[in-house]
């Protein structure tokens, strides 16, 4: 973990979130600037910068991203409408964090908002 990233602090507790999803891998909570009506952010508890610096090792918090996601899309009710997984990378794909993190976005219709 690192001391200056916010998912880092977090999943340390020193700051808060609202909880929607953890396991022994990872912990999914509402985004605090929603883009759709249902927004969470999916984060590894480990700290990995971007999906380029994943490794073999890391296919448990890979497949732990996706079985959050899943999650996450049953509790907020958008499992069976439908839902979108995004997961930026680096400057140009638009990450801001630089932690590994998935957004499940859904509770409406979703159009085309690649620009």
């Amino acid at each position: 973990m690192m001391d200056d990233c916010i998912f880092c602090r977090i999943v340390k507790g020193e700051i808060p979130c609202n909880k929607v999803y953890e396991n022994d891998y990872v912990l999914a909570f509402d985004d605090i600037h929603p883009m759709a009506p249902a927004h969470c952010i999916v984060i590894p508890k480990k700290h990995i910068p971007t999906v380029m610096d994943w490794s073999a090792g890391d296919k448990d918090i890979m497949f732990a991203l996706i079985e959050g996601a899943k999650e996450v899309a049953k509790k907020k009710g958008i499992a069976e409408s439908g839902f979108r997984l995004v997961m930026n990378v680096n400057k140009e794909g638009g990450q801001v964090i630089y932690h590994v993190h998935l957004h499940v976005l859904g509770g409406r219709q979703l159009k085309d908002e690649l620009g």
